[in-house]
């Protein structure tokens, strides 16, 4: 009886986890049996790795063979692992010195003709191994650049089984990682090109500033899909830790570039309206993929036309919204995805949807409060900032005489916005406004005085505003107060705040300056 064991990686969610692949080889009716709960492209392995080894070159060992996934009560899915079990059979059978292989971890994807193929998670998996204490990692040539992204590991890459056989074999040596791909220059959606809306600017920049849900509310050309796109462009590049979650994330669902590096600018996701539950929120067959809320994660995530989603989808969000996840469970296991996005929801306000607005509108008050009434109240109350976006009169669009302000100023501001809230609640760990918890806000040294919210105690009160929204409104005065630079927030930044998430403003109620500030006015 012969034994090899190699180690490979699996996936589970966004989590890798270490997996060693066992071979043993005994007499008896030539086979290879799979165990370890591999799925069915897992189960496929069987033939794709015969004809790799046959087509290498290499004798394909007629006895039983046995491959075993550990641990063995961990589901396994995806074609990862053939690298590795035709490394360990092949050292079970003698073919390869088992010691070569000792402590390196396996990755990649076989084809009939034994080339080796990039796979979906790379970066989750070598991570995972590097946690294991893992140093060294064989990967697809293709993958190569995103497994070197993971720091003290050492990536060496394969294009093929038989240039992996002749390095065990010593006869031949492993390739490097290629050099970065840059992206091609494109470019970015600017909040210079838009021109008016100065409030629906503003709340672009409280939102930004702040990490807070926006919804924007107006007739069809009024400019919502514009400035929805244009709030990435107003975000911070990702730090360390967020560029490695987004990047993982990309790498799962297989949309990151061949050769590409961390993803630095906070991803921007716009599913159709039509889309499905799954797709949305995430789902399919086996354990669950993600969907376009985790791919928006650290960044915006766009639902136009929101209320022609289906109600039941929408309604999927509000648990992700609030805790920063997605927890999806299925009969073969539990999946859970980060999923902490900023919400841009964007909606007509009445079915007929005239591009003048409400002045030529046909529709009675009844469809109306229909139709935006598919967003349902405990959706709303996750939202921070309700703005109403005014039809653009002609004197606003064809005026160039005041250029708008453009991204790179905005960033500025709300980049200094940023920094302020950090500092304050470093201590905490918290690092944007929307991070902290209620009861921090509602007591010393935070809590603000009677006086100053004494407009939202009245509103609870009376049943205007849930729980929820009170300690909303307390955050979203601390980041008006943070794009002021003032240490706390005074009486009419708690006004403003509340008459933001109310809805009650638009672009008709607060002009701008030249400038571009805000009146800092109580309303």
């Amino acid at each position: 009886m012969s034994y090899a064991r190699v180690l490979c990686a699996g996936l589970v969610g966004v989590t890798g986890h270490l997996v060693e692949v066992e071979a043993d080889l005994s007499n008896g009716l030539p086979a290879l049996v799979l165990t370890g709960l591999p799925d069915t492209a897992l189960h496929e392995a069987r033939d794709r790795v015969r004809a790799a080894v046959l087509n290498s070159g290499r004798e394909w060992p007629n006895r039983r063979i046995t491959v075993n996934l550990l641990p063995a009560g961990l589901p396994k899915h995806g074609s990862g692992f053939d690298l590795a079990i035709a490394a360990a059979l092949l050292a079970g059978a003698g073919e390869l010195p088992p010691a070569r292989l000792a402590g390196v971890a396996l990755l990649g994807e076989l084809g009939l003709d034994g080339t080796v193929r990039p796979v979906r998670g790379v970066l989750p998996m070598v991570a995972a191994a590097a946690r294991a204490g893992v140093t060294r990692v064989i990967v697809p040539l293709d993958n190569a650049h995103e497994a070197s992204v993971v720091p003290g590991v050492t990536v060496r890459a394969v294009e093929s089984l038989h240039r992996l056989v002749d390095f065990v074999q010593g006869n031949a040596p492993l390739l490097d990682p290629p050099p970065a791909v840059p992206s091609p220059p494109q470019r970015q959606p600017d909040l210079a090109d838009v021109s008016g809306m100065q409030t629906a600017r503003y709340a672009l920049e409280i939102a930004a500033a702040g990490g807070h849900h926006l919804a924007l509310i107006g007739p069809p050309g009024a400019g919502k899909t514009m400035l929805a796109e244009r709030l990435p462009s107003i975000l911070p590049e990702l730090d360390d830790d967020a560029a490695l979650e987004v990047t993982a994330l990309q790498s799962i669902a297989g949309i990151l570039p061949v050769g590409g590096g961390l993803v630095r600018r906070p991803p921007f996701q716009a599913p159709h309206h039509s889309a499905s539950m799954a797709s949305l929120i995430g789902g399919g067959p086996g354990l669950a993929r993600p969907g376009a809320m985790s791919l928006a994660h650290q960044g915006v995530l766009f639902l136009d036309e929101v209320p022609e989603i289906a109600r039941s989808t929408l309604q999927a969000l509000r648990q992700p919204l609030e805790s920063g996840r997605v927890v999806l469970a299925r009969t073969r296991g539990t999946t859970e995805y980060p999923a902490r996005v900023q919400l841009v929801a964007a909606a007509n306000p009445c079915p007929c949807a005239t591009a003048a607005g409400d002045q030529h509108c046909i529709c009675p008050a009844t469809a109306r409060r229909r139709y935006l009434g598919k967003l349902s109240g405990p959706l709303l109350d996750r939202i921070d900032i309700k703005v109403t976006v005014q039809p653009l009169r002609a004197v606003q669009l064809t005026d160039l005489s005041v250029p708008a302000e453009s991204s790179a100023v905005v960033a500025d501001r709300v980049v200094r916005a940023r920094e302020n809230a950090r500092a304050r609640w470093a201590q905490a760990g918290w690092r944007l406004n929307t991070e902290v918890p209620g009861p921090a806000l509602r007591r010393r040294p935070w809590g603000l005085p009677p006086p100053d919210t004494a407009l939202l105690r009245a509103a609870l009160d009376r049943g205007a505003l849930s729980a929820r929204g009170f300690d909303r409104v307390l955050r979203l005065a601390w980041t008006i107060a943070d794009l002021d630079g003032r240490d706390r927030p005074a009486k009419s930044d708690v006004a403003e705040a509340f008459q933001m998430r109310m809805g009650d403003i638009s672009d008709s109620d607060r002009p701008a300056t030249p400038n571009g500030d805000h009146d800092d006015d109580e309303p």
